[in-house]
């Protein structure tokens, strides 16, 4: 082999050994760089896995703060049930804080009602209007009932009637049912909305059909309703909440052996009423001392209490059997219709509608609402008898008259369908409103009443207010008497008589008579409107001809007097003046006093100013004795009687 191709040979082993190690360097560097991808997508692996497990413990512990928020709210409810003195009450909402700062909505929805009607603490409605806004992002019916509510009067926001209507749509559309009612009772009356039955009577029926299902399962409780415009000198002499002195006397009577006393007594304790709290042991005790004594309604109630089942009477259908027996016998009309529905629903005894409705008979013979509403409802719904529509709203009706809230639904059923009578909307309406009002909404006229009493002007305000905005005329009216004392501090001064003014206008349209006075007054010496005596005579003068209001007529004879928007006439001012004194002895005094003033002026006209010579008639007495002459005269005729009186004695 020649040198050249020794040469040649070793040049191309070099060459190969070159190419042989950048291959080995670029493999090694491919299989670096595949390694460090294996390690890169294990780390990101390993980030994502740490990152889930994270996540994992966020949830786990959002899950248990959620729950403990739950059960925070759960003890307060519980507290709030149980709960008879108003420390209790306080200690419920310890829970509700804390389960509000844990994000319980239902929590927060509590502590947004307490700041606002100054619920065991200060009122602070600043702050519950922040709770609520916060509330209503999240959807909270509650909350856009409450902003709604808010912003109808003004408190705490801007007056805005649109808005309150957006506010009151959403809040039933997600199913406030006080929502439902205020826009009922808007859609009835016309307020900010054009005036619809149908409208007002789907949204009426909804709140009703909820309320009694409610009183299906349990008695409806009649809450109190005080009008603060009866007695506002004297609050604790009303005869809606019984004084606590009046209540030791009773208990004193009752241990004393009264048995009438001893019957009222275990009813007002059995349902919570006149002020009282709900006390089952309470009524227990005084209806078996009565029972001993031999009444009739005491055993009754001691069988209903067992059919029932409380605290103090567990539920036991043998011996609700017993004690409505034994009041049966006695001729109690309760007792009578304890044993019609143990037969009808079949408790402890098999069902058997002909005794149930025997039983019910003898008992709505006797005049009890309860047994009237279940033959009305055993016809109406075909129960053990014939579907009788004509029958069942007699008894219907008769329940009603009493007040009876079941038999008030269905006859706002049968008006609503026309099932036996002829439909009508607007009856219906009314019905349903009066079963609507029984709702446990209601339960705010005592604490309202109470915050009045004890001087908490703003809360009783705030609370009566929303209650009229429900329609209760009760509310109406004590929302405007209110407002015209001008203690309350949440309306700016200069609204606070034009608000009083709406609200005497809209229960006055609800059959209020001393509201109807009131507008009168109102326009007469221009309180939150322009003086308007044509507009205050006509309001005068329909609460003298519709609801014979002595205050009216002496009003109205006043300005017939004086001729004040309308024509002068003294005879018709005299008729009026007889007809106020005729109609309230209260008017006696006043009338007396206004007719000697108008005899003895028309006396001064008619003989030293008028029947004289001609230069007698520049003497006018609005001129000389002023625009006040009137009653210059009457305390000249008062001081002559006084020093008469005197001389008489002397």
């Amino acid at each position: 082999i020649s040198a050249n191709e020794i040469q040649q040979l070793l040049s191309h082993i070099l060459e190969q050994r070159k190419l042989s190690k950048i291959i080995n360097e670029r493999e090694k560097l491919s299989e670096k760089k595949k390694s460090q991808s294996k390690i890169r997508i294990r780390g990101i692996q390993n980030k994502n896995l740490l990152k889930r497990h994270k996540n994992h413990l966020k949830s786990q512990a959002k899950k248990n703060f959620t729950d403990e928020g739950d059960h925070l709210f759960k003890m307060g409810i519980k507290i709030l049930q149980q709960s008879k003195s108003q420390k209790q009450k306080a200690k419920a909402y310890l829970f509700f804080a804390k389960a509000a700062d844990m994000g319980n909505l239902k929590a927060m929805e509590k502590m947004a009602d307490a700041l606002l009607f100054g619920n065991f603490g200060t009122q602070n409605i600043t702050a519950a209007i922040q709770l609520y806004e916060s509330l209503a992002k999240e959807g909270s019916y509650k909350a856009q009932n409450a902003l709604g509510f808010l912003s109808s009067y003004g408190i705490g926001v801007e007056y805005d009637q649109a808005k309150a209507l957006i506010y009151y749509t959403f809040g039933s559309a997600g199913g406030s049912m006080m929502s439902q009612m205020i826009l009922g009772y808007r859609y009835l009356s016309g307020i900010n909305v054009l005036q619809n039955c149908e409208v007002a009577l789907n949204h009426y029926k909804k709140v009703a059909g909820y309320i009694a299902g409610k009183l299906e399962k349990t008695e409806g409780i009649p809450v109190e309703k005080v009008r603060l415009t009866e007695r506002p000198e004297n609050l604790s002499s009303n005869s809606e909440i019984l004084d606590w002195d009046i209540y030791q006397y009773y208990k004193f009577l009752a241990e004393r052996g009264d048995v009438q006393i001893q019957v009222s007594l275990g009813q007002l304790h059995l349902i919570g009423r006149k002020g009282l709290d709900q006390d089952y042991y309470k009524a227990l005790y005084y209806f078996l001392k009565a029972a001993k004594a031999g009444s009739a309604n005491a055993m009754a109630f001691i069988g209903k209490m067992y059919l029932e089942g409380n605290a103090a009477a567990p539920q036991n259908n043998a011996t609700a059997f017993k004690y409505f027996s034994m009041a049966a016998n006695k001729g109690s009309a309760i007792g009578l219709h304890g044993l019609g529905l143990l037969y009808f629903y079949g408790k402890g005894v098999p069902v058997n509608y002909a005794e149930a409705l025997k039983y019910f008979q003898k008992a709505a013979e006797k005049g009890w609402p309860n047994a009237q509403f279940q033959l009305g409802f055993m016809y109406y719904s075909g129960s053990g008898v014939w579907k009788d529509y004509k029958l069942a709203f007699k008894y219907f009706y008769l329940a009603s008259q009493s007040g009876q809230p079941l038999a008030i639904y269905y006859l706002a059923e049968m008006y609503a369908t026309g099932k036996g009578v002829l439909r009508s909307c607007r009856t219906a309406v009314e019905l349903y409103k009066g079963v609507c009002e029984l709702g446990h909404w209601a339960e705010k006229f005592l604490t309202a009443y109470f915050a009045y009493k004890d001087g908490d002007i703003d809360s009783s305000l705030v609370q009566y207010a929303l209650l009229a905005e429900m329609g209760y005329e009760v509310a109406q009216s004590n929302s405007a008497f209110i407002l015209e004392s001008k203690k309350a501090k949440i309306l700016e001064k200069e609204k606070m008589y034009p608000m009083a003014l709406l609200l005497w206008n809209r229960a006055a349209i609800q059959g209020n008579a001393f509201a109807r006075v009131k507008i009168g007054d109102y326009h007469y010496y221009g309180y939150g409107t322009k003086k308007d005596y044509q507009t205050a005579a006509t309001h005068y003068n329909i609460a003298a001809d519709k609801y014979h209001s002595a205050q009216a007529m002496f009003n109205l004879a006043y300005m017939y007097e004086h001729g004040l928007g309308i024509e002068k006439d003294i005879h018709l001012a005299r008729r009026l003046y007889d007809m106020a004194a005729q109609t309230s002895p209260d008017a006696h005094i006043p009338v007396f006093f206004a007719l000697l003033k108008l005899e003895t002026v028309h006396f001064l006209r008619d003989i030293l100013f008028f029947n004289f010579t001609m230069r007698w008639k520049w003497m006018k007495l609005d001129n000389t004795l002023g625009p006040y002459w009137d009653l210059f005269v009457i305390g000249l005729i008062v001081a002559l009687l006084i020093i008469l009186l005197r001389n008489r004695q002397a």
